[in-house]
Protein backbone atom coordinates (compact mmCIF):
# COMPACT_ATOMS: atom_id res chain seq x y z
CA UNK A 1 0.00 0.00 0.00
CA UNK A 2 0.90 3.32 -1.21
CA UNK A 3 1.67 6.44 1.27
CA UNK A 4 -1.80 8.84 1.95
CA UNK A 5 -0.91 12.44 0.78
CA UNK A 6 -2.36 14.70 3.58
CA UNK A 7 -4.31 17.89 2.82
CA UNK A 8 -2.25 20.88 3.42
CA UNK A 9 -5.31 22.89 4.55
CA UNK A 10 -6.27 20.43 7.30
CA UNK A 11 -2.91 20.94 8.48
CA UNK A 12 -3.10 21.96 12.42
CA UNK A 13 -6.68 21.59 12.13
CA UNK A 14 -8.70 20.64 15.31
CA UNK A 15 -12.31 19.28 14.21
CA UNK A 16 -15.02 21.65 16.60
CA UNK A 17 -16.91 19.91 19.06
CA UNK A 18 -19.70 22.07 18.48
CA UNK A 19 -20.74 20.45 14.52
CA UNK A 20 -23.09 18.30 15.19
CA UNK A 21 -21.84 15.86 12.49
CA UNK A 22 -19.06 14.65 14.77
CA UNK A 23 -20.37 14.96 18.08
CA UNK A 24 -20.00 11.40 19.55
CA UNK A 25 -22.27 12.29 22.52
CA UNK A 26 -25.37 10.71 21.34
CA UNK A 27 -23.73 8.65 21.72
CA UNK A 28 -28.75 -24.73 20.80
CA UNK A 29 -30.05 -22.92 17.96
CA UNK A 30 -32.79 -20.31 17.73
CA UNK A 31 -34.06 -19.80 14.45
CA UNK A 32 -37.73 -18.45 14.33
CA UNK A 33 -39.15 -17.56 17.70
CA UNK A 34 -37.28 -15.24 19.96
CA UNK A 35 -37.54 -15.38 23.92
CA UNK A 36 -38.41 -12.14 25.12
CA UNK A 37 -35.10 -12.08 26.99
CA UNK A 38 -33.18 -12.67 24.20
CA UNK A 39 -35.00 -9.50 22.33
CA UNK A 40 -34.64 -7.16 25.61
CA UNK A 41 -30.92 -8.32 26.17
CA UNK A 42 -28.86 -7.23 28.92
CA UNK A 43 -28.21 -3.51 30.70
CA UNK A 44 -24.52 -2.26 31.35
CA UNK A 45 -23.23 0.80 32.22
CA UNK A 46 -26.54 2.07 30.39
CA UNK A 47 -25.90 0.22 27.54
CA UNK A 48 -27.58 -2.85 25.50
CA UNK A 49 -25.40 -5.71 24.86
CA UNK A 50 -26.87 -9.39 23.07
CA UNK A 51 -27.93 -12.13 25.93
CA UNK A 52 -27.49 -15.51 23.72
CA UNK A 53 -24.05 -17.11 22.66
CA UNK A 54 -21.96 -18.94 24.94
CA UNK A 55 -19.08 -16.28 25.11
CA UNK A 56 -19.94 -12.48 26.09
CA UNK A 57 -19.48 -10.26 23.08
CA UNK A 58 -17.82 -7.16 23.92
CA UNK A 59 -19.72 -4.63 21.15
CA UNK A 60 -23.46 -3.42 22.17
CA UNK A 61 -26.75 -3.79 20.10
CA UNK A 62 -28.57 -0.87 21.00
CA UNK A 63 -29.86 1.62 19.01
CA UNK A 64 -26.44 3.74 18.91
CA UNK A 65 -24.38 0.50 17.79
CA UNK A 66 -26.89 0.02 15.50
CA UNK A 67 -26.49 3.08 13.63
CA UNK A 68 -22.82 3.28 14.36
CA UNK A 69 -23.15 -0.54 11.57
CA UNK A 70 -25.05 1.01 9.11
CA UNK A 71 -22.89 4.21 8.89
CA UNK A 72 -19.63 1.38 8.76
CA UNK A 73 -21.62 0.19 5.54
CA UNK A 74 -21.45 2.88 4.02
CA UNK A 75 -17.76 3.79 4.82
CA UNK A 76 -16.78 0.00 3.74
CA UNK A 77 -18.64 0.36 -0.09
CA UNK A 78 -16.65 4.32 -0.30
CA UNK A 79 -13.48 2.39 0.69
CA UNK A 80 -13.97 -0.68 -1.71
CA UNK A 81 -15.93 1.62 -4.25
CA UNK A 82 -18.85 0.44 -4.28
CA UNK A 83 -18.17 -2.91 -4.47
CA UNK A 84 -19.83 -5.25 -1.23
CA UNK A 85 -16.89 -8.14 -1.49
CA UNK A 86 -13.90 -8.88 -4.10
CA UNK A 87 -14.12 -12.29 -4.21
CA UNK A 88 -14.88 -13.71 -7.39
CA UNK A 89 -17.63 -15.58 -6.99
CA UNK A 90 -20.33 -16.87 -9.95
CA UNK A 91 -23.00 -14.03 -10.75
CA UNK A 92 -25.08 -16.76 -10.55
CA UNK A 93 -24.82 -17.35 -6.60
CA UNK A 94 -26.85 -19.37 -5.59
CA UNK A 95 -26.82 -19.34 -1.70
CA UNK A 96 -25.16 -16.71 0.35
CA UNK A 97 -24.53 -16.90 4.62
CA UNK A 98 -23.44 -13.81 6.11
CA UNK A 99 -21.71 -14.20 9.51
CA UNK A 100 -22.20 -11.75 12.01
CA UNK A 101 -25.14 -10.11 9.99
CA UNK A 102 -25.79 -7.55 12.87
CA UNK A 103 -28.26 -4.82 11.65
CA UNK A 104 -28.47 -6.96 8.16
CA UNK A 105 -27.98 -4.59 5.78
CA UNK A 106 -24.93 -6.43 3.98
CA UNK A 107 -27.27 -9.08 3.61
CA UNK A 108 -29.62 -7.45 2.19
CA UNK A 109 -27.99 -5.37 -0.38
CA UNK A 110 -26.36 -8.65 -1.35
CA UNK A 111 -30.28 -10.05 -1.72
CA UNK A 112 -30.98 -7.17 -3.93
CA UNK A 113 -27.96 -7.31 -6.00
CA UNK A 114 -28.49 -11.06 -6.39
CA UNK A 115 -32.21 -11.58 -6.67
CA UNK A 116 -32.33 -15.34 -7.56
CA UNK A 117 -29.86 -15.84 -4.39
CA UNK A 118 -30.67 -17.09 -1.10
CA UNK A 119 -28.89 -14.60 1.25
CA UNK A 120 -29.16 -16.00 5.27
CA UNK A 121 -27.84 -13.55 7.75
CA UNK A 122 -26.87 -14.71 11.04
CA UNK A 123 -25.98 -12.57 14.34
CA UNK A 124 -26.75 -13.97 18.17
CA UNK A 125 -28.68 -10.13 18.58
CA UNK A 126 -32.10 -9.72 16.64
CA UNK A 127 -31.30 -6.51 15.21
CA UNK A 128 -32.67 -6.73 12.03
CA UNK A 129 -35.39 -5.32 10.19
CA UNK A 130 -39.00 -7.41 9.60
CA UNK A 131 -39.29 -5.80 6.02
CA UNK A 132 -36.48 -7.38 3.66
CA UNK A 133 -36.30 -8.74 0.36
CA UNK A 134 -37.72 -11.87 -0.37
CA UNK A 135 -35.29 -14.13 -0.84
CA UNK A 136 -33.14 -12.64 2.75
CA UNK A 137 -33.92 -14.04 6.00
CA UNK A 138 -32.18 -13.41 9.47
CA UNK A 139 -31.43 -16.32 12.23
CA UNK A 140 -30.80 -15.63 15.67
CA UNK A 141 -27.67 -18.07 16.73
CA UNK A 142 -23.96 -18.38 17.56
CA UNK A 143 -21.36 -18.92 14.57
CA UNK A 144 -18.98 -20.46 17.60
CA UNK A 145 -21.63 -23.18 18.01
CA UNK A 146 -22.53 -25.98 15.77
CA UNK A 147 -23.76 -25.32 12.91
CA UNK A 148 -27.28 -26.59 11.63
CA UNK A 149 -27.05 -25.76 8.10
CA UNK A 150 -26.66 -28.66 5.21
CA UNK A 151 -22.74 -29.18 4.50
CA UNK A 152 -21.87 -28.18 1.28
CA UNK A 153 -24.48 -25.65 1.18
CA UNK A 154 -23.24 -22.20 0.47
CA UNK A 155 -21.60 -20.86 -2.81
CA UNK A 156 -20.11 -17.80 -0.29
CA UNK A 157 -19.87 -17.33 3.16
CA UNK A 158 -18.82 -13.93 4.00
CA UNK A 159 -18.47 -11.47 7.56
CA UNK A 160 -17.57 -8.33 8.41
CA UNK A 161 -15.86 -7.10 11.32
CA UNK A 162 -16.32 -9.43 13.85
CA UNK A 163 -13.98 -8.08 16.03
CA UNK A 164 -14.15 -8.15 19.43
CA UNK A 165 -16.35 -11.45 19.06
CA UNK A 166 -14.58 -14.91 17.42
CA UNK A 167 -12.44 -17.19 20.24
CA UNK A 168 -11.73 -19.97 17.93
CA UNK A 169 -10.92 -18.66 14.16
CA UNK A 170 -9.38 -22.16 13.31
CA UNK A 171 -12.97 -23.68 14.50
CA UNK A 172 -15.10 -21.19 12.73
CA UNK A 173 -12.77 -21.25 9.33
CA UNK A 174 -13.30 -25.21 9.31
CA UNK A 175 -16.82 -24.90 10.02
CA UNK A 176 -17.28 -22.71 7.03
CA UNK A 177 -15.23 -24.87 4.79
CA UNK A 178 -17.49 -27.80 5.65
CA UNK A 179 -20.37 -25.75 4.69
CA UNK A 180 -19.18 -24.10 1.55
CA UNK A 181 -19.72 -25.98 -1.64
CA UNK A 182 -16.70 -27.42 -4.03
CA UNK A 183 -15.18 -24.48 -5.68
CA UNK A 184 -17.51 -21.74 -3.64
CA UNK A 185 -15.39 -19.02 -1.42
CA UNK A 186 -15.37 -17.45 1.86
CA UNK A 187 -14.54 -13.84 2.50
CA UNK A 188 -13.29 -12.68 5.65
CA UNK A 189 -13.62 -8.77 6.08
CA UNK A 190 -12.50 -6.77 9.24
CA UNK A 191 -10.95 -3.45 10.24
CA UNK A 192 -7.15 -3.92 12.26
CA UNK A 193 -7.53 -2.30 15.69
CA UNK A 194 -3.75 -1.14 15.68
CA UNK A 195 -3.73 2.13 14.73
CA UNK A 196 -0.93 3.10 12.13
CA UNK A 197 1.07 6.56 10.99
CA UNK A 198 3.72 6.66 8.03
CA UNK A 199 4.76 10.24 8.78
CA UNK A 200 5.59 10.79 12.17
CA UNK A 201 2.93 13.11 12.67
CA UNK A 202 1.32 11.31 15.13
CA UNK A 203 2.92 11.41 18.78
CA UNK A 204 3.89 7.81 20.69
CA UNK A 205 2.46 8.91 23.48
CA UNK A 206 -0.87 10.20 22.22
CA UNK A 207 -4.14 9.05 23.92
CA UNK A 208 -5.55 7.75 20.36
CA UNK A 209 -2.52 5.46 20.61
CA UNK A 210 -2.89 4.58 24.11
CA UNK A 211 -6.26 3.62 23.23
CA UNK A 212 -5.59 1.36 20.19
CA UNK A 213 -2.31 -0.53 22.50
CA UNK A 214 -4.58 -0.99 25.12
CA UNK A 215 -7.68 -2.40 22.61
CA UNK A 216 -5.34 -4.78 21.41
CA UNK A 217 -3.99 -5.83 24.98
CA UNK A 218 -6.88 -6.13 26.92
CA UNK A 219 -8.70 -8.36 24.21
CA UNK A 220 -6.02 -10.32 24.00
CA UNK A 221 -6.00 -10.99 27.29
CA UNK A 222 -10.04 -11.70 26.99
CA UNK A 223 -9.53 -14.33 23.80
CA UNK A 224 -10.59 -12.11 20.99
CA UNK A 225 -7.19 -10.45 19.57
CA UNK A 226 -7.99 -7.16 17.74
CA UNK A 227 -4.99 -8.40 15.31
CA UNK A 228 -6.54 -11.34 14.26
CA UNK A 229 -6.85 -10.24 11.05
CA UNK A 230 -3.40 -10.81 10.16
CA UNK A 231 -3.88 -14.22 10.50
CA UNK A 232 -6.89 -14.55 8.68
CA UNK A 233 -4.71 -15.92 5.25
CA UNK A 234 -3.13 -18.59 7.62
CA UNK A 235 -6.96 -19.57 9.58
CA UNK A 236 -8.08 -20.03 5.73
CA UNK A 237 -4.95 -22.29 4.32
CA UNK A 238 -5.19 -24.36 7.80
CA UNK A 239 -9.06 -25.04 7.42
CA UNK A 240 -7.90 -26.06 3.44
CA UNK A 241 -8.86 -23.36 1.39
CA UNK A 242 -6.88 -22.30 -1.58
CA UNK A 243 -6.48 -19.66 -4.06
CA UNK A 244 -6.17 -17.13 -0.86
CA UNK A 245 -6.08 -13.69 -1.67
CA UNK A 246 -5.10 -10.58 1.10
CA UNK A 247 -5.83 -6.98 0.10
CA UNK A 248 -5.20 -4.30 2.90
CA UNK A 249 -6.98 -0.82 2.48
CA UNK A 250 -5.88 2.31 4.77
CA UNK A 251 -8.59 4.42 6.71
CA UNK A 252 -8.00 7.64 7.54
CA UNK A 253 -8.94 7.93 10.93
CA UNK A 254 -10.24 11.77 10.15
CA UNK A 255 -10.89 13.64 6.89
CA UNK A 256 -6.91 14.20 7.03
CA UNK A 257 -6.53 13.32 2.99
CA UNK A 258 -5.85 14.88 0.56
CA UNK A 259 -7.58 12.69 -1.79
CA UNK A 260 -11.45 13.18 -1.77
CA UNK A 261 -12.56 9.70 -1.68
CA UNK A 262 -9.77 9.00 1.42
CA UNK A 263 -11.34 12.33 3.11
CA UNK A 264 -14.91 11.27 2.85
CA UNK A 265 -14.12 7.82 3.97
CA UNK A 266 -12.15 9.52 7.14
CA UNK A 267 -14.86 11.32 7.81
CA UNK A 268 -17.26 8.13 7.99
CA UNK A 269 -14.70 6.61 10.37
CA UNK A 270 -14.16 10.07 12.32
CA UNK A 271 -18.14 9.78 13.20
CA UNK A 272 -17.35 6.51 13.82
CA UNK A 273 -15.23 6.54 16.49
CA UNK A 274 -16.60 9.61 17.77
CA UNK A 275 -20.06 7.78 18.22
CA UNK A 276 -18.64 4.21 18.89
CA UNK A 277 -16.07 4.86 21.40
CA UNK A 278 -17.74 4.57 24.69
CA UNK A 279 -19.41 1.34 23.14
CA UNK A 280 -16.17 -0.57 21.71
CA UNK A 281 -14.45 0.02 25.25
CA UNK A 282 -17.17 0.02 27.98
CA UNK A 283 -17.62 -3.59 28.37
CA UNK A 284 -13.98 -4.70 27.97
CA UNK A 285 -12.50 -1.77 30.10
CA UNK A 286 -14.42 -2.39 32.87
CA UNK A 287 -13.80 -6.09 32.80
CA UNK A 288 -10.38 -5.12 32.94
CA UNK A 289 -11.00 -3.40 36.57
CA UNK A 290 -11.13 -0.02 34.76
CA UNK A 291 -14.16 2.25 36.43
CA UNK A 292 -16.81 4.05 34.26
CA UNK A 293 -15.57 7.48 35.47
CA UNK A 294 -12.47 6.30 34.54
CA UNK A 295 -13.67 5.42 31.17
CA UNK A 296 -15.00 8.25 30.88
CA UNK A 297 -12.08 10.14 31.55
CA UNK A 298 -9.51 8.92 29.23
CA UNK A 299 -12.07 9.17 26.09
CA UNK A 300 -12.68 12.69 26.63
CA UNK A 301 -8.21 12.78 25.71
CA UNK A 302 -9.29 10.01 22.92
CA UNK A 303 -11.56 11.93 21.16
CA UNK A 304 -9.71 15.08 21.12
CA UNK A 305 -6.91 13.30 19.49
CA UNK A 306 -9.00 12.02 17.20
CA UNK A 307 -10.08 15.43 15.92
CA UNK A 308 -6.86 16.45 15.66
CA UNK A 309 -6.00 16.66 11.36
CA UNK A 310 -2.03 16.98 11.81
CA UNK A 311 -2.51 13.66 13.14
CA UNK A 312 -2.14 11.13 9.63
CA UNK A 313 -3.16 8.42 11.51
CA UNK A 314 -5.23 5.62 9.92
CA UNK A 315 -6.30 1.76 10.76
CA UNK A 316 -5.69 -1.77 7.71
CA UNK A 317 -8.77 -3.03 6.67
CA UNK A 318 -8.15 -6.19 6.14
CA UNK A 319 -9.96 -8.36 3.05
CA UNK A 320 -9.26 -12.21 3.07
CA UNK A 321 -10.56 -14.27 0.39
CA UNK A 322 -10.03 -18.13 -0.51
CA UNK A 323 -11.75 -21.12 -2.66
CA UNK A 324 -13.10 -24.40 -1.50
CA UNK A 325 -11.28 -26.92 -3.78
CA UNK A 326 -13.01 -28.33 -6.34
CA UNK A 327 -15.58 -27.62 -8.82
CA UNK A 328 -18.78 -25.47 -8.56
CA UNK A 329 -21.88 -27.47 -8.58
CA UNK A 330 -24.66 -26.14 -10.51
CA UNK A 331 -27.86 -26.93 -8.37
CA UNK A 332 -29.42 -24.55 -5.48
CA UNK A 333 -27.98 -26.79 -2.21
CA UNK A 334 -30.31 -27.00 0.47
CA UNK A 335 -29.66 -24.82 3.22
Amino acid sequence: MSGIEPDAEAQNTIIDDRDSAFDGSSANSVTETLDSIIARGVIENGRTYASYGKQEYCMPMDEEELDRIDLSHAKYLLLLEGKLFLAPISDHVQNVLDLGTGTGIWAIDMADKYPSAGVVGVDIAPTQPHWVPPNCLFEIDDVEMDWTFKQSSFDFIHSRDLMFSIRDWPRLTKQAFDHIKPGGYIELQCIHTGLRCDDGSSPPDSALQKFADLGIEFSATLGIPGNDPERYAGFLESAGFVDIVEQRFKVPSSPWAKDKRLKLVGAYELQNLLFGLRGMVLRMFSRMGWTTEEIEVFLVEVRKALKNMSYHTYYEFFVVYGRKPGETGSGAGEV
